[in-house]
């Protein structure tokens, strides 16, 4: 047995909730030192719980990034939310960011209202004070302090990393005792697959981030060495299909001349390759799901 599953180690679950685009996703990516959530200033790009482990000598925090709640308009929109709401009542922590520079609105205060519903300790994160003012970011901590109760409430920059390190120490000092839950080295149960077509996934939206912002689907279709038999082993081929919901989308992504879809492999590739460690040929296809979004077949084979 590992010393983080002996007696008196912490260890427990975390979630992080929040309005969309707060920044839940840059800071489990911070907390864990890497990249594991995608990032995107558009929001509602989270759409799974993504479990990220944080090791610690004192003990071990599971992360839970849940997609941010919000007023659903379409199937898709409600079965995240029904997500999150199954995700808050499993969990040892909740943590609730708010963005410092934009303030407290009607959104956080909804969200508020329904941690209060679920008996879990919760911390008050106030993210982003890099880009707030020392004015904005007083406000924005006095306003969450009328929230609720609140075991912690920490500001902090997910983006620089200030508190960070503060957040942690809190975190494992207000986790249950417990045995590890993962192995030692283990840093998310995330299918490899699913974080391909994420990245994926991320790349394109930044590139087609005002055309249609949420209507993109990955699928990861086949990924192997030696898929063309040229005896290249070396080489891992990924063949992947964005799938959008109308056929007018469809010319949006691939761009004049392919020159968005390319765009978007020649970035995804290069992110691929660092996390892997290898060689990559990346295959891209776009494809019409219509309507994908709220027709329930077409979200069980997309993944939702």
């Amino acid at each position: 047995m590992s010393e983080a599953a002996g007696q008196g180690v912490k260890s427990g679950l975390v979630a992080l909730a929040g309005r969309p685009n707060v920044g839940k996703s840059t800071l489990l990516n911070a907390l864990l030192g890497q990249k594991l959530a995608i990032m995107s200033d558009r929001p509602q790009t989270t759409r799974s719980v993504v479990r990220g482990v944080l090791h610690r000598p004192e003990g071990q925090a599971v992360f839970l990034d849940t997609p941010g709640l919000h007023k659903p308009r379409t199937l898709l929109g409600q079965r995240l939310n029904d997500l999150v709401r199954g995700t808050l009542a499993e969990v040892d922590l909740i943590c609730l960011l708010v963005d410092a520079k934009a303030g407290i609105g009607r959104g956080d205060q909804f969200l508020a209202g329904e941690l209060a519903k679920v008996d879990t300790p919760r911390f008050a994160l106030v993210n982003k004070v890099d880009a707030a003012s020392r004015e904005q970011t007083v406000a924005a901590l006095a306003a969450v302090a009328g929230l609720g109760e609140w075991t912690e409430v920490v500001p902090l920059s997910a983006r620089t990393g200030e508190g960070v390190d503060l957040l942690v120490e809190l975190l494992m000092a207000n986790l249950p005792e417990g045995p590890a839950l993962y192995p030692a080295g283990h840093v998310s149960d995330e299918p490899e697959q699913h974080l391909l077509a994420e990245i994926i996934r991320e790349k394109a939206l930044g590139k087609v981030r005002d055309e249609l912002p949420h209507s993109i689907a990955v699928v990861i279709e086949e990924m192997g060495t030696d898929l063309d038999g040229t005896g290249d082993e070396g080489l891992l081929t990924i063949r992947a299909t964005l799938y959008v919901e109308r056929s007018s989308q469809k010319p949006i992504v691939i761009g004049k001349g392919g020159s968005v879809l390319r765009d978007v492999g020649t970035a995804a590739r290069a992110e691929i390759e660092q996390l892997l460690g290898t060689r990559v040929y990346l295959d891209l296809h776009v494809k019409v799901a219509k309507e994908w979004q709220g027709d329930p077949k077409l979200l069980a084979r997309l993944g939702f």
